[in-house]
């Protein structure tokens, strides 16, 4: 099985067979990404195929800087920024029509959906790094390579961000 870096250099050459098996090997894990975030398999959907036209598109002048998966991190962090801004108003509005698990105390409860809003609504390093730890899981070194910033400021984005939530779903629900 060829490597990521193998596949690449192969498109560069005008294998387009290359790209499609770069696809197929990390298509899954991008469409649960933006799952995640979005709560909705359409949009999930979507926004995996505008990564992939965008990396599409800018592949040919790809440098081995990095390796891919932080190229393909990196276009995916950029992708759900774009898709946050751009739907909060719709998510805010439509939330209600979302059959999805909720999270309890007491008499409140807080939807993925509504956590994914909140999340939104921190500034962009903070929601980045929080998006990368929470969703993909990933170490906060890689979090920093992804970002270009260290691993401890990393750490203290993702601790901000997530005082940042406590405190307003705290306010918000009264936990």
């Amino acid at each position: 099985m060829k490597t990521d870096n193998e596949l690449i250099q192969l498109f560069q050459q005008d294998n387009s067979s290359a790209f499609d098996e770069l696809v197929k090997r990390h298509l899954d894990s991008v469409y649960h990404f933006f799952l995640r975030i979005t709560g909705d398999e359409m949009d999930a959907e979507d926004l995996s195929q505008s990564v992939f036209i965008k990396i599409f598109k800018s592949l040919k002048k790809f440098r081995f800087d990095a390796e891919f998966t932080t190229y393909l991190y990196r276009a995916e962090i950029n992708t759900a920024n774009s898709y946050l801004t751009r739907n909060k108003w719709r998510n805010f509005l439509h939330m209600d029509q979302l059959p999805e698990q909720s999270y309890s105390h007491d008499e409140t409860s807080i939807t993925k959906k509504e956590i994914w809003n909140y999340v939104s609504k921190l500034p962009r390093k903070q929601r980045n790094v929080v998006m990368m730890r929470l969703n993909q899981e990933l170490a906060f070194k890689e979090i920093g390579l992804v970002l270009n910033m260290t691993e401890g400021t990393a750490k203290v984005n993702f601790h901000h961000g997530i005082n940042k939530l406590r405190e307003w779903l705290n306010d918000e629900f009264k936990f």
